[in-house]
């Protein structure tokens, strides 16, 4: 394989979507968050999560959490917080969660997997590019950036991945504000490109309803940027490319500080973890599309 010497943007990118975010969000999917967190006290799978990303922001109340996730309705998450932290207080949601990312990765990837030179590798690779990321409005990524570093390799890969993927996270949120898109409106655009969510995976866990989606695609078609069967115009097309651009430019810092070798060597590591998570069913089916 030929060394790269130069990072494009697009690399960085590539980086995050096949072997960065993969590796850290397969633990919302996996059969142990959901006991772990029902036995912790919370049974319904949107509190679950919601407290489960939100706690290392402490026992903040539904504003912070609106803000911070923005596109999740303020009216579902107000069902939950702040009354949740009467449940489980953040630092127990913490360490569930970190239960959790360990038991799922020993059951989805192995302990050979697990205990590999390559792992610890990655997450060497992945820590050091995260020594590049920012705190200023980034709310999501400074709130994990507080936690501690675990030990175990896999863990401190997770962690990475974690704080890798709330810092694109947070950028891509000024990029959707700056493109006007409000929460719902992004979530409809996302979806038509068929690489955002299915519209049954969003009903049962942002907390809109059918008439708000069905409201935001008609803001949409007025903007010129959805077609009359849901599908994006050359305008739409062109707006969701000019976003991922962006929040792209955004979230280089940390694959910059990290170098063209070792993003190319992340990229390769990660893909096989997440691959092998694929394979072993970590996602479920009909999560992504546009039914």
């Amino acid at each position: 394989m030929t060394t790269p010497t130069t990072l494009t943007a697009r690399d960085a990118r590539r980086c995050h979507h096949s072997a960065v975010n993969p590796f850290h969000s397969a633990h919302y999917f996996s059969p142990d968050y959901a006991e772990q967190f029902a036995a912790l006290g919370f049974e319904d799978h949107n509190a679950a999560y919601l407290v489960g990303r939100a706690a290392a922001m402490g026992a903040v109340g539904a504003g912070a959490v609106a803000a911070a996730f923005y596109n999740f309705s303020h009216g579902m998450i107000s069902r939950h917080l702040p009354a949740a932290w009467t449940v489980a207080s953040p630092e127990e949601v913490l360490a569930t969660r970190l239960r959790v990312a360990d038991a799922s990765l020993r059951r989805l990837l192995g302990d050979e997997v697990l205990a590999s030179a390559e792992l610890a590798e990655a997450a060497g690779l992945a820590l050091r590019a995260a020594e590049g990321c920012t705190r200023h409005a980034r709310t999501l990524y400074a709130a994990h950036a507080d936690l501690p570093v675990p030990e175990e390799p896999h863990l401190a890969y997770w962690h990475a991945a974690t704080l890798l993927r709330e810092h694109r996270g947070d950028g891509h949120l000024a990029a959707l504000l700056a493109a006007g898109l409000d929460p719902v409106e992004a979530l409809v655009s996302h979806s038509a490109t068929g690489k955002g969510m299915s519209t049954r995976w969003l009903l049962s866990t942002r907390g809109w309803s059918q008439d708000d989606l069905d409201a935001a695609a008609a803001r949409l078609r007025g903007r010129g940027l959805l077609g009359p069967e849901g599908e994006l115009t050359e305008a739409g097309v062109r707006l969701r490319a000019e976003l991922e651009d962006r929040t792209d430019e955004l979230d280089l810092a940390p694959y910059a500080h990290l170098g063209a070798e070792g993003v190319a060597r992340l990229t390769e590591l990660g893909q096989g973890f997440v691959l092998r998570l694929v394979t072993a069913g970590a996602f479920p089916a009909g999560l992504l599309g546009k039914g």
